[in-house]
């Protein structure tokens, strides 16, 4: 054969396999309102940027007639690619080739590019698509999911794993998202379950669809698992590019920079006014957090799960900065077990990446309660403490309002590490609230006189007492005389103290005893 034959055939080869599952498949696929894993590489990836890797990869198994299937690329493509010029390995699960089901081969495709996105210092993304296991290929496709999650775990910390699940993934295959850093999710074609609807039924007799049980929605609000949830495949490919936009590219790299534009010294005097003085009265602080970042702009993570707490990525004076707040519109912002696991995941991940965190504390303690308590709300509690102490990027806390008991220490107090400390000087932190205080200080005195407890009388002298201990105890100038508080500040100057302070810790470097790992209360 001529170099011009060869040629020839290996287009022709690839452009065969670069098919999937041929004509009529695609078409199914695009019936169901879903994308094929090569339109979604293109959608998310920058154009002409992607590289493949492994095209021609073949199965090798001859039982239950598998000798005879064609399974192009063994139902995945994998490569690398830029999203705004940032170098990332991918992969696409290619539903349209025995329903992206994972074999041996499939499974050491995805190994080796964590392997690689490992060694070159680059996040994974894993388009998610899959009927799951390939049961002909028996113990080798359990081998191989145990060889991804392995590597998810050694992978992690040292370079950003993000899965969107674009289709049904259960069994085995949830857990390497879970193990990953974030799961985005679409509503109407994503799934995730350990066991579906079928298996549900006949174990439980409970009839319960594929979105009640494990859907989108589900997900984004009621486990925590999925960190996105999009309308669209469209939204949620836009979402990963302006995600890996705020995140370094691995452990070694400080957070990106972008120059916004935006003036690091702007006063913004409506702040003053955005907050209220009582603090009953609730407010959102997302509102907060957008008039303290770059142009407004801010990343929620998590934004349907666990709403008490609110985590995300904004720019302060161009630079990534991971954003922790309490949101007093939500349950006045206590702690319980959810928001509890979703900030300390989130602070994990700052910490991990070099990103520098800020958190905005209107806290008034740890949600009451048996259910709470049952569940284990200490033990998730801690884990918030635990993320704190641990973290030794760049700390900046802001007392916005009010910080009670435990939840005023689990929120990056002095003491669990918080490198400059501001607070508003309507911030009240007690050990707790003024009233609450009263109530135990002052109960003999309130009761004097035959009133019955919590009469109207008697919550007309615990109001007195309670401003008395308001004004003497619960202010922000007994935490700065302590030395708890470094700085009084008006509310219209925080951005530009934030940044000044934030600056000011460009060059932390703080060490901790050598150890193995801690054991974080799991």
């Amino acid at each position: 054969m001529s170099i011009e034959e060869k040629i020839k055939e290996l287009q022709e080869r690839r452009s065969l396999l670069q098919k999937g599952g041929g004509d009529k498949r695609i078409e199914t696929q695009h019936e169901k309102g879903k994308l094929t894993g090569r339109e979604r590489l293109d959608m998310l990836l920058d154009s002409g940027s992607f590289q493949e890797i492994g095209l021609f990869r073949k199965h090798r198994v001859t039982d239950f007639g598998m000798e005879k299937m064609d399974v192009p690329s063994d139902g995945i493509v994998t490569g690398y690619g830029t999203i705004d010029g940032k170098l990332v390995y991918v992969f696409a699960q290619d539903f349209t080739v025995m329903g992206g089901s994972l074999g041996e081969v499939h499974a050491s495709k995805i190994s080796r590019l964590l392997d690689l996105a490992g060694k070159m210092g680059a996040p994974l993304i894993g388009l998610n698509d899959s009927g799951g296991a390939r049961i002909q290929e028996g113990v080798d496709s359990l081998k191989g999911y145990g060889d991804i999650f392995y590597r998810n775990t050694i992978y992690s910390g040292v370079v950003p794993q993000i899965t969107a699940i674009l289709g049904p993934c259960a069994g085995g295959a949830v857990y390497s998202p879970a193990i990953g850093d974030f799961v985005f999710m679409v509503k109407g074609i994503s799934f995730m379950f350990i066991t579906g609807p079928e298996v549900v039924k006949e174990v439980l007799s409970e009839d319960v669809s594929f979105e009640d049980l494990g859907g989108a929605t589900v997900h984004g609000k009621k486990s925590g698992l999925a960190h996105f949830v999009c309308d669209d495949e469209e939204e949620c490919l836009a979402t990963i590019r302006e995600l890996i936009g705020y995140l370094p590219s691995n452990n070694l790299e400080e957070a990106p920079y972008v120059d916004t534009g935006d003036d690091p010294t702007r006063v913004d005097a409506s702040m003053n006014d955005l907050i209220p003085v009582d603090p009953q009265k609730p407010y959102d602080m997302v509102k907060v957090i957008e008039h303290i970042a770059d142009n407004g702009d801010f990343l929620e993570v998590h934004g349907a799960f666990a709403k008490n707490i609110v985590v995300g990525f904004a720019r302060m004076n161009g630079k990534t900065t991971g954003i922790v707040a309490n949101q007093p519109r939500v349950l006045a912002g206590c702690l319980d077990i959810d928001s509890s696991d979703k900030s300390a995941g989130f602070i994990r991940f700052c910490d991990a990446f070099n990103i520098p965190l800020v958190t905005l504390v209107d806290v008034p303690g740890y949600l009451p309660g048996t259910i709470q308590e049952h569940a284990g709300v200490i033990r998730h509690g801690a884990k918030l403490l635990y993320a704190y102490s641990e973290a030794t990027v760049p700390k900046v806390t802001v007392f916005v309002r009010k910080a009670y008991g435990g939840a005023y220490i689990g929120m990056c107090s002095k003491h669990l590490g918080a490198d400059i400390i501001f607070a508003l000087p309507t911030t009240e932190i007690a050990v707790m609230g003024p009233e609450g205080a009263a109530n135990i200080i002052h109960r003999r005195e309130l009761m004097e006189g035959g009133v019955e407890y919590l009469s109207a009388e008697y919550l007309a002298k615990r109001k007195v007492k309670g401003e008395e201990y308001r004004e003497k105890f619960a202010t922000p100038y007994v935490a700065a005389q302590r030395g708890y508080v470094d700085e009084v500040i008006a509310a219209s100057d925080m951005r530009a103290k934030i940044i000044v302070a934030l600056e000011s810790l460009a060059t932390k470097r703080e060490a901790r005893p050598s150890k193995k790992h801690g054991n974080i209360p799991l």
